[in-house]
C-alpha cells in the first residue's frame, strides 16, 4: 500500500471527524457487544465466564499493541500504520460475523485487539505533527469529545442491533464502521511525518527509545496524572452493577443514571477546551480542571457519609468532576508529547499503554471498594491527590529542563523545529 504525498495541512476540515472516527474504534469494540453476550453465550454453546474471556482476548492484545503501534509509525510513516492497522480490524470484523464457535471468536477478537487502537495512538502523533500551541490543543479536544461520547451510545446502538437483527449483526456494524474509516482515510489521511525525520526500526533504536521515554520522570508523572484522573471516574464506571442496582436500587435498565453524567460531563469539557484554546493559558485550564476535580470529590465524598445515596445528588458530582477531568486531558496530552518532538509516534504508544495498564489495574482493585459508596469516594479522593501531585511534578520538571511555563499556552519545542 503506497504511502501518498501531499501538503500534510490538507486534510482540511476532514482531519477532526477522521481521527475522531478512528479513536473511537477501540471503545465501540467493547462496548458494542456487551448486549449481545448473552446469545453469543446460547448461539455458540458457551458459558458466560467463556463468553466473557472474548472480553479478556481483545484487552489483553489492544493493551500489548499500545506499546507498538506509535513506534512503528515513527520509522514507516502514520498513514501507511493508521491503513494496514484499519484494515486488518475490518478482516478481523468479518471474521468475527462469520464464526462458528467460540474459540474462534477469541482468535478474532484478539485481532481486533491487536489492530483496534492504531488510529488511536497513532493520531495523536498526527495531531502534534500538524500543530503546537492552540491549534494542537483545540483539535485534540474534538478527538476527545467523540472518543468521550463512543462509550455511551456503543451500548446503546448495540442493544438496538441485538434486539432488532442478532448479535452478528453487531460485528457487521463495526466492520462496516471500520470500513468506512478505512476508506475515509485512504482518501483524505495525509501522510504527516516527512521521509527525513523517520527513525530507524531494529533492536537496539526501540530498547534505547523505550528505556528513555519510560524512564523520563517529567514524562511518566504526566501519564500517571492523566490516568489516575481518569481512574477517579474509572473506579465508578467498572462497579457500575453494583453502584447502579445495589447502592442506588436503579433497575438494569438504568444505568444510563450513571454513564449519561459522565458522558455529558466528558463531551462539556472537551468543548470547553476547544473553545479556550488560544484563549485560556494552559497554566490556568490545569489550575481550573484540578480545582473542580477537587472540589466535586470532597462534595461526593460528604454526601456519601451524610446522605443515603440516590438520584440525582449522588450522579451529579460525577458529572462535575468528569467535566474538570476532560478540560485538561488535551493540553496534558500534547505537554507530554512535546517532551519527545522526534519520537512523538513512540512516546504517544508510551501514553496509550501507561493509561490502559492503568485502567486495567483499577478494574482489578475495583471489587475491594464498591461495596461501599464511602469506600469509592475515598479511592476517588486519593486517585486525583496523587494525579494533582504528579501533574504538578511534571509541571516542575518541565520548567527545570527549560521547557515552557505552563502559564503560558504550549508551543512546539525550538528543538523540535520543522
Amino acid at each position: 500500500m503506497s504511502i501518498r504525498t501531499r501538503d500534510p495541512k490538507s486534510g482540511g476540515m476532514h482531519l477532526a471527524p477522521l481521527l475522531a472516527a478512528l479513536s473511537a474504534v477501540g471503545p465501540l469494540s467493547v462496548d458494542t457487544y456487551l448486549p449481545s453476550m448473552t446469545e453469543i453465550g446460547r448461539a455458540l454453546n458457551a458459558s458466560p465466564v467463556t463468553v466473557q474471556q472474548t472480553l479478556t482476548a481483545y484487552m489483553l492484545p489492544f493493551a500489548v499493541m499500545t506499546l507498538w503501534h506509535g513506534a512503528i509509525s515513527d520509522s514507516l510513516g502514520r498513514r501507511r500504520v493508521i491503513l494496514w492497522g484499519t484494515g486488518l480490524y475490518v478482516l478481523a470484523s468479518l471474521g468475527c460475523v462469520f464464526v462458528r464457535s467460540i474459540e474462534m471468536l477469541m482468535v478474532f477478537r484478539a485481532l481486533q485487539g491487536m489492530t483496534a487502537g492504531a488510529g488511536m495512538v497513532v493520531g495523536r502523533a498526527v495531531v502534534r505533527d500538524l500543530h503546537d500551541g492552540p491549534e494542537a490543543q483545540r483539535l485534540m479536544s474534538q478527538v476527545t469529545l467523540v472518543f468521550a461520547l463512543a462509550p455511551a451510545i456503543a451500548p446503546i446502538l448495540g442493544g438496538w442491533l441485538q434486539v432488532s437483527l442478532g448479535w452478528r449483526s453487531v460485528f457487521v456494524f463495526l466492520l462496516l464502521f471500520g470500513s468506512l474509516a478505512w476508506l475515509l482515510c485512504r482518501v483524505y489521511l495525509p501522510e504527516t511525518l516527512a521521509p527525513e525525520k523517520r527513525q530507524a526500526l531494529h533492536a537496539g533504536y526501540l530498547a534505547r527509545s523505550y528505556t528513555e521515554v519510560l524512564t523520563r520522570p517529567a514524562f511518566v508523572a504526566a501519564c500517571v496524572a492523566m490516568t489516575l484522573n481518569f481512574a477517579g471516574i474509572f473506579f465508578y464506571i467498572v462497579s457500575a452493577p453494583v453502584y447502579v442496582m445495589q447502592h442506588l436500587h436503579l433497575p438494569a435498565t438504568q444505568f444510563a443514571w450513571l454513564f449519561g453524567p459522565i458522558t455529558l460531563g466528558m463531551a462539556a469539557g472537551a468543548w470547553a477546551s476547544s473553545r479556550s484554546a488560544g484563549r485560556v493559558s494552559a497554566g490556568t485550564l490545569i489550575r481550573t480542571g484540578y480545582a473542580v476535580m477537587v472540589a466535586m470529590t470532597l462534595v461526593n465524598l460528604l454526601l456519601s457519609r451524610w446522605t443515603k445515596p440516590g438520584i440525582p445528588w449522588s450522579v451529579a458530582p460525577l458529572l462535575v468532576y468528569s467535566f474538570g477531568m476532560s478540560l485538561i486531558f488535551p493540553t496534558l496530552t500534547i505537554s507530554a508529547l512535546d517532551l519527545f518532538p522526534t519520537q512523538r509516534g513512540l512516546a504517544a504508544s508510551c501514553q496509550s499503554f501507561v493509561q490502559t495498564a492503568g485502567a486495567a489495574l483499577i478494574a482489578m482493585i475495583a471489587p475491594a471498594v464498591w461495596d461501599s459508596v464511602g469506600a469509592l469516594s475515598y479511592a476517588q479522593l486519593a486517585c486525583i491527590a496523587t494525579g494533582g501531585s504528579c501533574c504538578a511534578l511534571h509541571f516542575a520538571l518541565r520548567n527545570k529542563g527549560g521547557s515552557e511555563d505552563p502559564g503560558r499556552p504550549l508551543a512546539q519545542p525550538a528543538a523540535a523545529s520543522e
